[in-house]
């Protein structure tokens, strides 16, 4: 049981309802070996549910000034839209999840750090775009995860409090924007990595 009224559910995208994160995940790695160099799993992982603008100045940091970040880039297009055009890999379960909660009456709301038009395309692809009453993409505020603007402007936009709405999340960055926004936060794994320290907020 929750403490408060559930009267909305905002969901994370990538890695929760769509399994893009291990496609990029591959798309990096292999853009690295591309250029001659390997990019470690473990700092792929530290990039996940950050905004890109952010990621990209990790990844110059991590390998210094001479590393070609325009090709790097190109390389992690050509692959993940290789990928993605022949498939978009919607997570198990989050079809009948969403239409469970569609058929309650609960609106729901994406709040993502993947841009605009990556979002609309790839719900769209995934055939989940018209679940959603309300997006908020990287595009549409300042900071990214784990800040907590992305959820307070789903919650807005759908008119209703942080606090009563059931936040999903399958990163730590993502959970810590949640906790951050005032949602009921709920951790869902969805993959190998180590749970994060923080748990759900149910």
């Amino acid at each position: 049981m929750f403490e408060k009224p559930v009267e909305a559910v905002l969901f994370d995208m990538d890695g929760l309802l769509i399994g893009t994160e291990a496609v990029y995940l591959q798309a990096m790695q292999a853009a690295a070996r591309s250029m001659g160099t390997e990019m470690p799993l473990a700092f792929c992982h530290s990039m996940i549910g950050i905004p890109s603008r952010e990621c990209r100045v990790m990844i110059q940091n991590f390998y210094g000034p001479a590393f070609r970040l325009d090709l790097f880039d190109e390389g992690v297009d050509a692959h993940v839209h290789a990928v993605l055009d022949a498939h978009m890999p919607v997570k198990p379960g989050a079809v009948e999840i969403l239409d469970f909660l569609v058929g309650r009456g609960l609106p729901l709301a994406v709040a993502t750090s993947s841009s605009r038009r990556t979002t609309e395309r790839h719900l769209g692809k995934a055939g989940l775009l018209d679940r959603f009453r309300a997006i908020a993409t990287r595009n549409d505020v300042e900071r990214g995860k784990p800040h907590p603007d992305l959820y307070l402007e789903a919650a807005r936009r759908l008119g209703v409090v942080p606090q009563h709405c059931i936040a999903f999340e399958d990163s730590n960055n993502g959970l810590t924007a949640a906790h951050a926004a005032g949602t009921m936060a709920s951790w869902c794994p969805t993959s190998c990595r180590r749970r994060p320290r923080c748990g759900p907020n149910v």
